[in-house]
């Protein structure tokens, strides 16, 4: 859940975060995004940025009413909890769950995730192996409460649903915050594909659904709906990656 930038150091940290991003999601303009736990709407506005149709989800009515503010109502906004998405199954074309709060149960949000995507999906969070983030990288950067976690672990909780997927990871910030932004030189040349050392720590994975029809006949309306995206009465679907 993001909270609001304030210094230098803060600043130049969320755009490494935010390079990192774009790295691994690559979003594509007119693509539907929803951001889980999207606090005041930081990443919704990054993303904005990048052409895309942005709705943001959040447990708490005040990052709700900070978010809207921030947006100038250029996003949907709507109260719901990481583990209980208020949407259709396979509705967005990306799903990003950053900084996810310490209340929620990652397993159940990274399978909601999964469940309303068409798409891909993002992972981002706090590396709990980086010894920058032992000197207070959480209390830096947009993180919140979020818990750390790591790489491995990560992986293991989506390959329980996903098992086949491809995942492309990498990590950014790789000094205290302290030493940000004099130290942006040596860090902007550390390599970030498939290094476990930063502090921050992204994910991306696509995902996929086949229909497997059990049920047939299906009338010529259900076949409109169907195409348009949505599930179809008989149909069943399974998550598959890619």
């Amino acid at each position: 859940m993001a909270t609001k930038l304030q210094s230098p150091a803060e600043y130049y940290i969320d755009r490494r975060e935010k390079d990192l991003i774009q790295r691994l999601l690559k979003p594509v303009d007119g693509e539907r995004l929803l951001d889980m736990g999207c606090g005041p709407g930081n990443y919704l506005r990054f993303f904005r940025g990048k052409g895309c149709s942005v709705t943001g989800v959040d447990p708490s009515q005040h990052m709700l009413d900070l978010a809207r503010k921030n947006l100038g109502g250029r996003a949907e906004l709507c109260p719901g909890d990481y583990e209980d998405l208020p949407f259709s199954d396979n509705e967005f074309d990306i799903v990003t769950l950053i900084f996810p709060d310490s209340a929620c149960n990652l397993q159940n949000a990274i399978n909601e995730a999964i469940r309303v995507c068409r798409g891909r999906i993002f992972f981002g969070t706090i590396n709990r192996y980086s010894s920058t983030w032992a000197h207070g990288m959480e209390k830096t950067t947009s993180s919140g409460n979020a818990p750390p976690s790591s790489i491995p672990g990560l992986i293991r909780l989506i390959r329980l649903t996903l098992p086949d997927t491809t995942i492309k990871w990498g990590s950014s910030i790789f000094f205290p915050p302290k030493w940000y932004p004099a130290a942006s030189s040596i860090e902007e040349s550390i390599p970030v594909m498939k290094n476990p050392f930063g502090s921050f720590i992204g994910l991306a994975f696509p995902v996929t659904y086949n229909r497997i029809t059990v049920q047939d006949p299906l009338g010529e309306a259900s076949r409109a709906k169907a195409a348009r995206g949505y599930p179809a009465p008989g149909a069943a679907r399974r998550r598959t990656g890619r």
